[in-house]
């Protein structure tokens, strides 16, 4: 039995993605599609240890799901137009179409989906994971990496995206999205974001499978072929990147002859593919080249940096994000010296969306102290390690920041505000919005950065980058603190470059009728639920809403006091809080997914004696929800709480 479920293991794994792929295009519908492929699936777990694995269980399983196809559109009445079609597909040897994997690659990275949801589909999809396998890659849950599938194929039935192969000029967008889809997979594996290791070889191994099988389909694609070769070198120096303890090893330093020369020339085949196909070098195609460059070097010393700076001067001009920018800064600084390349890196700190990007520090500093400015150094790499979410990587560079020596005499930024927050006369509301603004300074400048070498200036380039949208509100709070904070210190006026907004009032448009109605009818956990119906019967302010206690509801009159004022509801909340009550007579009415951890402890009042768990944040709350209703606002980004307003 269990050799058996191995085996339908293995081959849902490799024929999945054909198979669903093939309903698709029945059934013109991809959740039905592999609603039908699971079915298939079970038929096989049920049927296979008795009769045994047929000899060709692709095609078994491709049969079975065709033949649920036919009788889900019986059922459905729509049959009729395409009975004949139908007939012809089951007299046909059923073995996988590969165009029908083709057309499901684009269809899972179809450009409306957010980026997560692309990832999402497509390991779920293309790649058989299960939700379960694709959460533990990504260090997330299981209910999270559903919850994207189902809202992705939610989106793709409201598009009424077709299931088919772009041409013409969408070919080359399209194919861009499911490129960008493989390598995100492979990135998350070959570096990883958050978590305890640096790497996550299955993730890796994953995109490279996908990479492959996408050359295979679309063998005339360059772009296809440079991925695929980028993506064999840089797997080849997987052994090589961590050492004993899984730390870091920097790619001047690796051992080279731990490098994989299988994947090497696996690597070199799909470059050499690339360019004979003779179309001009795309994003992918320059980068595999740089790959090359360093993999055909015997030693660091060997290397042809000038030759890398000038393939990233074309990559530059093709794709100038600034993850680009600085990897060519980082390659001009080995071809031309570390002040040419700082020159460049600089230029990239007023970039928003590297505002919390670990590896500008990182370049940053390790520029720095090439240059022998040591007490910079030590700055940026601390700054690097507090931003990065990746415990190797973290500890990797506070070792970089220790192995610089500095006068560590002097005060420093995080001392300061340390001192400054451990205040007695700050309130509770005061030192929150305090530590919000302080924080964003330590993360933005460093917690080593010396306060007295601290200006004006630096202070307004934190603004800039953080809260130059903000409304006139918040911005006025954060340049409140940093006032405080330079009287409380004695120090220049650090908000000199920071004028007071004139503040408007602005009234938040209510969530229109027919998206609240669409909302209600979202697949969400009963917290939820309970939370929108509560805020939008009583048009109660959500942080009133929020430090509801169950203790404090009088569920026969329909109202609760709490914050000095009623808050009460009508008959959609009353169906839904005896579910999120069961089991509880005491504590915080809307509580926390997990109980927190022992260096985050609530206070007493915010802590539920029945279970354990916190009360539910604000933040969280208001994150959630903004996600569950991305696909209602027409803007894309998600209503607010505050919109759950009656209108």
């Amino acid at each position: 039995m269990i050799d058996v479920r191995r085996t339908v293991d293995a081959v849902w794994k490799l024929e999945s993605a054909g198979i669903i792929g093939g309903l698709t295009r029945i059934v013109r519908e991809v959740g039905l599609a592999e609603e039908l492929a699971q079915d298939a699936l079970v038929a096989a777990l049920e049927q296979w240890p008795e009769s045994g694995v047929p000899d060709n269980p692709g095609a078994w399983l491709m049969t079975t799901a065709k033949r649920r196809a036919i009788d889900h559109l019986r059922r459905a009445a729509r049959l009729e137009r395409r009975h004949e079609d139908l007939a012809r597909e089951l007299d046909q040897p059923q073995d996988v179409e590969h165009e029908d994997v083709l057309r499901l690659m684009f269809l899972s990275c179809h450009p409306v989906l957010p980026t997560p949801q692309r990832v999402s589909l497509t390991l779920r999809l293309v790649g058989g994971l299960t939700a379960a396998e694709i959460a533990r890659a990504f260090l997330t849950s299981e209910q999270l990496i559903t919850q994207r599938v189902t809202a992705a194929k939610e989106a793709l039935a409201r598009e009424g995206a077709a299931f088919e192969l772009p041409a013409g000029e969408s070919l080359a967008g399209r194919l861009s999205s499911v490129l960008e889809v493989v390598y995100l997979i492979f990135n998350e594996g070959y570096a990883a974001t958050s978590g305890d290791d640096l790497m996550r070889p299955g993730l890796c191994q994953e995109a490279l499978r996908l990479g492959r099988l996408l050359a295979e389909l679309a063998p005339d694609e360059a772009e296809v072929h440079g991925l695929v070769a980028l993506m064999e070198i840089q797997a080849a120096r997987s052994a090589a990147r961590t050492g004993p303890a899984g730390e870091p090893v920097r790619l001047h330093e690796q051992n080279r002859g731990r490098w994989d020369p299988l994947l090497i020339r696996r690597g070199f085949t799909a470059m050499l593919r690339a360019r004979d196909i003779g179309a001009p070098p795309g994003p992918y195609v320059l980068q595999a080249a740089i790959a090359v460059c360093h993999t055909q070097a015997r030693t660091a010393e060997d290397t042809d940096w000038a030759r890398i700076a000038t393939l990233y001067d074309a990559l530059v001009r093709l794709l100038p994000t600034p993850i680009v920018r600085l990897n060519r800064a980082v390659a001009v600084g080995e071809a031309r010296g570390p002040k040419a390349g700082l020159a460049l890196v600089d230029e990239l700190t007023t970039d928003r969306t590297l505002r919390d990007y670990h590896l500008l520090p990182s370049v940053r500093g390790d520029l720095l102290a090439r240059l022998g400015r040591h007490a910079e150094a030590r700055v940026e790499f601390e700054r690097a390690a507090a931003l990065t979410k990746n415990a190797a990587e973290r500890a990797f560079l506070l070792r970089r920041a220790e192995e610089l020596e500095t006068n560590t005499s002097a005060v420093t930024l995080a001392q300061a505000t340390a001192e400054f927050l451990a205040r007695e006369d700050l309130d509770t509301a005061t030192l929150r919005s305090y530590g919000q603004t302080l924080r964003r300074l330590r993360l933005s400048l460093g917690d080593r950065r010396p306060l007295e070498s601290l200006t004006a200036e630096d202070v307004t380039k934190v603004f800039e980058l953080s809260w130059r949208d903000a409304a006139a509100k918040t911005w006025n709070r954060h340049r409140s603190a940093i006032r405080s904070f330079t009287a409380w210190g004695s120090l220049a006026d650090l908000a000199a470059g920071l004028p007071r907004r004139t503040e408007t009032p602005q009234r938040i448009p209510a969530i229109p009728t027919e998206h609240l109605e669409r909302l209600w009818t979202l697949d969400a956990p009963a917290r939820e639920q309970t939370l929108w119906r509560l805020l939008h019967e009583s048009a109660a302010q959500v942080r009133v809403v929020l430090s509801l206690n169950v203790e404090d509801l009088d569920l026969e009159d329909r109202r609760a006091w709490a914050s000095g004022t009623w808050v009460s509801w009508r008959a959609a909340t009353a169906r839904l809080l005896p579910d999120l009550l069961t089991g509880r007579t005491r504590g915080p009415l809307f509580l926390a997914e997990r109980r927190p951890g022992p260096a985050r402890m609530p206070a007493t009042r915010d802590l539920c004696p029945d279970t354990g768990r916190s009360r539910l944040s604000y933040e969280r709350a208001e994150y959630l929800f903004k996600q569950a209703t991305k696909g209602l606002d027409p803007g894309g980004g998600g209503y607010t709480l505050r919109q759950l307003r009656p209108s």
